[in-house]
């Protein structure tokens, strides 16, 4: 054991003082440090992904010894959950579950509130280095978090969407675990754990989904990933937290990319549709209204300030067999930033009936909103 400690620790000192291959050296807010590269991502293909910015840890001694919950927040202030607004890893879960009409609300809700001892149970707090550390959060649809006894500040309600382009679905769903972790194996331990923590024949359907990064950081269509997302924590989690409630608003989304058109279409024409260039992800000057960039800021003006920003931890996931693509995650600190962005991409938007060209190349399988409590506000739930 004492062996095993003295190797955890020459691992985490030496990482401190060397910068990984894919990281850029931030500076960390006073109220937390970090030390993990960053998730970030853009919706559906150039829009969400483990990210073009990360983060290097500091080389500090006595961060070196103890590695700080990413959740850290000022006396006074509500917490978010870890999940949040921290920095990415390699891989990720994405737990979508859907209860039993009646399923025991307060036995879930006591599963869900021990979702950090589960963490712990899978990964030691006292072993835990970069490598094998989890950083989960957990959250509810509208439906049940009122049945749990939970109240928001605004309707997160998420509505069916349909473009000339395509469709994007109202799914059902209860309860979404979002972990990440650089060690596969142990987000398949934590969703093993919590699954088997829920009430008898509680569960009527679930998913359970493991991302990863590819190509340092590009969606499976090539493009770079993670272009506009902040980069500082304390941007991100003014962009991702509700200052009142330390709770967060979330929208889930399963993308399938088509490969086969990728994999055949001009370069040129993808990037006209993307608005960015595919080699470094360089906003293009001149772009079409209906190029993704287009719809994501409201305007196809060179570098149009966007009126609304969400912190993307978007990844690739799946197989050639059943299908691949991105599984979109981003967290608000209200759903109007969300509804915005699903509105322009659907032709819905305040400047007329111009569709997302980014879904020519991916199809919107399954969607939703949640809310992710504050620390203090998921302790109270039941």
């Amino acid at each position: 054991m004492a062996a095993r400690n003295s190797t955890r620790l020459f691992q985490t000192l030496r990482k401190g003082f060397s910068a990984q291959s894919r990281q850029i050296a931030t500076r960390p807010s006073a109220a937390r440090r970090y030390g993990a590269s960053l998730a970030v991502g853009t919706l559906a293909a150039g829009v969400g992904g483990y990210g073009l910015y990360t983060y290097l840890k500091q080389a500090d001694i006595s961060e070196a010894l103890q590695r700080v919950m990413p959740t850290v927040s000022a006396a006074g202030k509500p917490t978010a959950q870890p999940s949040v607004f921290s920095q990415g890893k390699n891989h990720a879960l994405y737990l979508w579950i859907e209860l039993q009409p009646n399923a025991n609300a307060k036995e879930v809700v006591k599963a869900c509130k021990d979702l950090q001892k589960m963490v712990d149970q899978v990964t030691d707090p006292s072993m835990k280095d970069e490598e094998d550390e989890i950083w989960a959060g957990v959250g509810f649809g509208t439906t049940f978090f009122k049945q749990a006894g939970g109240k928001v500040r605004q309707n997160y309600t998420y509505d069916h969407r349909r473009g000339t382009n395509g469709e994007m679905p109202s799914s059902p769903g209860d309860v979404f675990i979002h972990a990440k972790c650089n060690t596969p194996s142990k987000l398949f331990e934590l969703a093993q754990v919590f699954m088997a923590s829920l009430p008898k024949d509680s569960v009527k359907n679930f998913e359970d989904i493991y991302s990863f990064v590819y190509k340092n950081g590009r969606d499976l269509s090539g493009f770079i990933d993670g272009t506009e997302n902040a980069a500082d924590d304390e941007n991100r989690e003014k962009i991702a937290v509700e200052k009142e409630s330390g709770g967060s608003y979330v929208i889930t989304q399963k993308w399938i990319h088509d490969l086969k058109l990728i994999g055949s279409e001009k370069t040129r024409t993808m990037e006209g549709w993307v608005g960015r260039a595919h080699s470094d992800s360089t906003e293009i000057s001149r772009k079409s209204i209906t190029s993704h960039v287009a719809r994501m800021t409201g305007g196809n003006g060179f570098n149009q300030p966007k009126p609304f920003e969400i912190v993307r931890q978007s990844m690739p996931f799946g197989t050639l067999k059943d299908g691949a693509g991105l599984f979109f995650i981003g967290y608000s600190a209200s759903p109007d930033n969300l509804n915005f962005m699903l509105d322009n991409m659907v032709g819905a938007g305040r400047d007329g009936p111009h569709c997302d060209d980014i879904m020519r190349l991916t199809k919107n399988t399954k969607g939703t909103y949640w809310y992710f409590p504050g620390a203090e506000e998921l302790a109270k739930l039941g």
